[in-house]
């Protein structure tokens, strides 16, 4: 693998100094020394052409790993970082889900995963600015609490504003926004939800994340197919939803319509029992017929699919495995990476899961980290890093009467 890994060294400068504009190959004297047929004409171009030279230098064992997201707390004691040390050398995880913590440990920690072979998603829930995970970032109002008149433009700054946050502390992955319709009786969402109006919900939300999307940060939809009107919250067990398929399709569907339809990034599966989607009753997370038949051939999603976490009541009895095969390409926050490692890669081996399944997943997460620069240092393809005035708190006061 290290001869490997030396190619991979050389094949990204390769990779990424063919990401030039045509206009600009004539006066670039270089250009010629490279054949014809090499030549890679934009940013899509060059991060499928990465995915797939990438996905062919890694071992099962590798792919399975880019699939899988534990979560860790963003401290920087000296316990967690080796933790994630581990994690990276020896089951080569794709991602980190950070938990509470504070800016400069998250920063520690994002800088680990900068440095891994293949870099990492750093992710964090955001719903509300990173105020709701890390202790001394810009706080921002819920959802819920947003003032009625505020526009798409403003959510969109918003957005941009935490896109910006993340990336001063290396945090690529923000999980939201919630476009989750709020429930008029059973409202467990709440007011991480923008409302019970799909219509203000998905111009909200999808304003957001195009924000955050326009910062060079991934954005990830929750909780589908929607958690809004569900009795029970999934943190404690799966979460049912007594809705008529013509119900969900005019209500709690119409925003993750609009995001998807909007070329967004991600968008997290929720631990959502639909008995009128799913007649066996799965949850939504390990349902191939919510996540492959609705999510990817019915609604044309075309980007990442993430299970909501893994360690929540709501996966109780569930494994990583079933997500994978009903269409997911995260799992969040496994339990026990090593144990789920073991246990895909045994039914690999053994024809349980066909191998080409998983290569699916690993190179869909290859091409978004390759479209996002995960390999840069600095400046990134997608979006060049620019000197970052915060304007934290203009927002807050333009989002909410204080």
């Amino acid at each position: 693998m290290k001869r490997a890994f030396f190619f991979i060294l050389i094949l990204i400068p390769f990779v990424l100094s063919c990401v030039r504009k045509a206009e600009d190959v004539d006066k670039d004297p270089t250009v010629d020394s490279f054949p014809e047929e090499l030549y890679i004409s934009d940013i899509t171009d060059a991060a499928n052409f990465m995915a797939d030279s990438l996905l062919y230098l890694l071992t099962l064992e590798e792919r399975i790993g880019e699939c899988l997201m534990p979560s860790f707390y963003a401290n920087s004691d000296d316990y967690t970082l080796k933790t994630i040390r581990h994690m990276i050398t020896d089951y080569h995880i794709g991602g980190i889900v950070l938990m509470k913590g504070d800016k400069t440990s998250a920063s520690i920690i994002a800088e680990m995963g900068a440095q891994a072979k293949i870099p990492l998603f750093i992710s964090i829930d955001a719903e509300w600015g990173l105020a709701m995970r890390l202790k001394d970032a810009p706080s921002f109002p819920r959802n819920g609490n947003i003032k009625n008149d505020v526009d798409e433009t403003l959510l969109f700054d918003y957005g941009r504003e935490v896109a910006e946050e993340c990336r001063e502390i290396g945090i690529n992955m923000v999980l939201g926004p919630v476009i989750d319709i709020s429930g008029v009786y059973n409202n467990i969402i709440g007011k991480r939800s923008f409302g019970s109006n799909p219509q203000r919900v998905a111009e909200l939300g999808v304003a957001y994340a195009k924000g955050v999307e326009s910062g060079g940060v991934i954005s990830v939809a929750k909780h589908f197919p929607g958690h809004g009107s569900s009795v029970i919250d999934s943190h404690y067990g799966v979460a049912r939803v007594n809705k008529s398929i013509s119900a969900l399709d005019t209500l709690d569907f119409y925003p993750f319509r609009q995001f998807i339809n909007s070329g967004l990034t991600g968008i997290m599966a929720g631990h959502i029992e639909v008995p009128s989607l799913t007649p066996t009753r799965e949850p939504a997370a390990v349902s191939y017929e919510i996540l492959s038949g609705l999510l990817r051939e019915e609604m044309g999603f075309k980007g990442l699919i993430l299970t909501d976490a893994f360690d929540m009541g709501g996966a109780r009895g569930f494994s990583a495995a079933q997500a994978l095969l009903a269409g997911a390409d995260i799992v969040l926050c496994p339990s026990n990476v090593k144990g789920t490692v073991t246990e895909i890669k045994t039914k690999v081996e053994n024809g349980e899961i066909d191998s080409a399944l998983i290569n699916d997943r690993c190179r869909r997460i290859l091409f978004t980290k390759a479209l996002f620069g995960l390999w840069y240092k600095g400046d990134s393809i997608y979006c060049p890093v620019k000197e970052f005035n915060s304007n934290a708190s203009q927002i807050r006061k333009s989002l909410v009467s204080e």
